[in-house]
């Protein structure tokens, strides 16, 4: 039997105010609120029909007792939807009578074990979105949106033909909505229309892993290409029902790029330019988040004869990857991610953005091997290089010796630690001729300060407002504060300890909650020494020993 267009559309629309309004305020609220609109006047209207339905949808069993209270309510009677459908709308995967396992996800460079099993199983996966500031590079810190609190985001392993019951869980101390679209979902947005999840709620979707593959994940929230270059991508291997060729090592690599404010290099903590991304011009080009994120104590590693095998996807968002091992030729390559038809005996491997790759290979002489995108100014220039290092017998017939040249490394070499550690030493001889030498002191606040707007901007502004007005009534100002600069060390046990209870801030009280603030002690400095020297303020710099003192001490506002 045909369902009416009619309720058809009638049934569609509720399953989106369902899932949308689950997705902001809970599925308990939803329900109260739609079983009251059903029956508070709407009778006989469209409106009572699209409130009754979507209240069945949300609280099954009272789908019956509402369809007899009020017949013109009750919805389509032909080709109800299937309980499947329903039970996935409400969050509740239908009870297939599959083997139920919680998904082990990998941390980069990791990847989870092999799947052994020969048969299907529910696979629950929980990946928890957070906001955190990390390092991008040596004295170069960037507030990432990670899945799994990594750049890239967890290593996802399901097996071909598993049920897929997937949760994402939005921190509460976030401040972005998210979601995830997943390349290896068979349906609308690849999950991200289900999974819209507002700061501390969840959302949870199922799909049927039906091609086996490996696949980027990403967050498709609008602005979709912000939240893809601030880190929120990863990759879902989906294992085939055979399995893969066994081999000694499995690694996880992800190349994406970070458009930064400041050039490469640049220090303190970073804000995200959109110019920049729109234009495609990247300061960063990296693997797994960050600068080094591959290379000295952080290095892949394995022994001679063993072979390796490496994950590797494109974030993006606008960059493909000429993926490169320097030294080695992939013996097999699963291009686009697809397990069928590999290649093999390649040099280098094209890589687009929102793709992946699986390349296998044995190491057959010891040394150090080169990770890169061979679009070689982003490896040596911009930060997309790792390290291989490999370990065991010498083979002179293979190659007779000497390692990679140490100018072509470049800082990743052993030269470049020892230049590292010397300019350390020059850093602090600087230091303390500027503390002698009031001129440079005055250049030092200057910088300070502006270094300090970067941070401002990044983790203040929205409450403070860029003017330091704050917001009347619910933020107090910082322009002018007498009761932020009444006490020099005040403002730092608020940002390290947070605020809680009325103040009285020009005469005005204000009652509310600040939280204690995730930044770094040179951060703190620097976005005080901001505060409290704009907008008409004026105080000496706080310094990192400020910091650290007023920590140490423990004292409570």
């Amino acid at each position: 039997m045909k369902t009416s267009h009619h309720s058809r559309f009638t049934y569609g629309l509720a399953q989106g105010l369902l899932a949308l309004g689950a997705g902001v305020l809970g599925y308990a609220p939803v329900r109260a609120l739609l079983a009251g609109a059903a029956t508070a006047g709407l009778a006989g209207t469209g409106l009572a029909t699209i409130a009754a339905t979507t209240a069945a949808l949300a609280d099954p069993s009272a789908a019956g007792a509402a369809a007899d209270d009020n017949p013109a309510s009750a919805g389509p009677t032909a080709d109800p939807a299937p309980a499947g459908d329903i039970g996935t709308a409400r969050g509740v995967v239908p009870d297939t009578g599959l083997p139920v396992e919680e998904a082990v996800l990998g941390v980069p460079p990791h990847v989870p074990p092999p799947i052994t099993r020969d048969y299907p199983a529910r696979v629950v996966v929980h990946l928890h979105v957070q906001e955190l500031v990390k390092r991008l590079a040596d004295g170069v810190d960037y507030l990432f949106w990670t899945f799994g609190g990594t750049v890239p985001g967890s290593f996802i392993r399901v097996r071909e033909g598993d049920l897929v019951e997937f949760h994402l869980e939005n921190d509460p101390s976030s401040k972005m909505p998210h979601n995830i679209d997943l390349h290896a979902v068979t349906g609308p947005g690849g999950g991200a229309a289900s999974a819209f999840t507002a700061p501390g709620h969840s959302s949870q979707f199922s799909f049927t892993a039906l091609k086996p593959g490996l696949y980027v994940y990403h967050c498709a929230t609008a602005p979709v290409g912000m939240h893809i270059a601030n880190g929120m991508y990863g990759l879902i291997l989906v294992q085939p029902k055979d399995g893969m060729p066994k081999v000694d090592h499995e690694y996880y690599v992800m190349q994406g790029e970070v458009y930064t404010a400041g050039a490469y290099g640049e220090e303190g903590l970073q804000s995200f330019d959109m110019a920049k991304a729109i234009d495609e011009r990247p300061p960063y080009v990296v693997f797994n988040g960050a600068v080094g994120s591959l290379t000295g104590d952080n290095a892949l590693t394995a022994k001679v004869g063993d072979t390796v095998r490496i994950y590797f996807g494109v974030g993006g968002p606008n960059l493909s990857s000429a993926f490169h091992v320097i030294g080695e030729m992939f013996d097999t390559v699963y291009e686009d991610g697809t397990m069928q038809d590999q290649l093999h005996d390649v040099q280098t491997t094209l890589v687009p953005p929102g793709c992946a790759t699986v390349v296998d290979f044995k190491v057959e002489v010891p040394g150090t091997y080169i990770l890169v995108d061979h679009a070689i100014f982003r490896a040596f220039n911009k930060g997309a290089l790792g390290m291989l290092k490999v370990t065991g017998p010498e083979n002179r017939r293979i190659y007779s010796g000497k390692e990679v040249d140490a100018v072509y490394l470049g800082s990743a070499a052993a030269a470049g630690t020892v230049a590292q550690k010397r300019e350390t030493e020059l850093q602090a001889q600087i230091a303390e001729e500027i503390k002698s030498n009031p001129k440079i002191a005055s250049l030092t606040k200057e910088a300070q300060i502006e270094r300090g707007k970067r941070v401002f901007m990044q983790t203040c502004f929205a409450c403070h407002q860029p003017t330091g007005q704050g917001l009347p009534g619910i933020f107090p100002p910082l322009a002018g504060s007498d009761f932020l600069l009444a006490d020099h060390d005040r403002p730092i046990r608020i940002v390290t300890k947070g605020l809680t209870g009325p103040v009285t801030v020009k005469g005005q009280t204000f009652n509310n909650v600040m939280p204690a603030q995730v930044l770094t002690d040179p951060q703190i400095a620097d976005v005080l020494t901001y505060v409290t020297n704009s907008w008409g303020n004026s105080a000496k710099p706080y310094t990192v020993d400020d910091v650290r003192r007023v920590k140490a001490a423990g004292v409570a506002q």
